[in-house]
């Protein structure tokens, strides 16, 4: 059996642009991406802290240093610029592989700058 488990997160984003002309997707600066282990075209999970809404869409790629977290097309109605959002990605894995599994969780500042990259152990702790 595989069970949908968290695979990374990138915790309190600051949006810089939403552009609703855009197709659609969210696109994330490439070293966050990095940091996060979060691959272009992978679906995620973008949670707004600042009204609740979530959406799912997949991830494309942006300049590196930019820090930009931009949300394309029809999610550009539901999150807007300045929102902190978390941005979910997530695996399937076996319960053998769950015994060893460790999400990893980058924190950044109000500018999108990487503060901080952990791993969350089993029982929700944070390493």
């Amino acid at each position: 059996m595989l069970l949908k488990m968290l695979k990374a997160k990138i915790h309190r984003a600051v949006v810089t642009e939403a552009n609703i002309d855009y197709v659609g997707s969210i696109t994330i600066d490439q070293d966050l991406m990095d940091a996060a282990g979060i691959y272009e075209y992978e679906a995620v999970l973008v949670a707004d802290l600042d009204n609740g809404n979530r959406l799912e869409t997949y991830v494309i790629a942006g300049a590196r240093g930019q820090r930009d977290i931009c949300l394309n097309g029809a999610a550009a109605k539901l999150i807007k610029v300045g929102d902190q959002v978390i941005i979910m990605a997530f695996c399937r894995l076996n319960e053998q592989e769950i015994k060893q599994h460790q999400p990893q969780v980058v924190f950044v500042d109000n500018q999108n700058n990487i503060t901080e990259i952990k791993s969350y152990e089993q029982h929700g702790q944070i390493k």
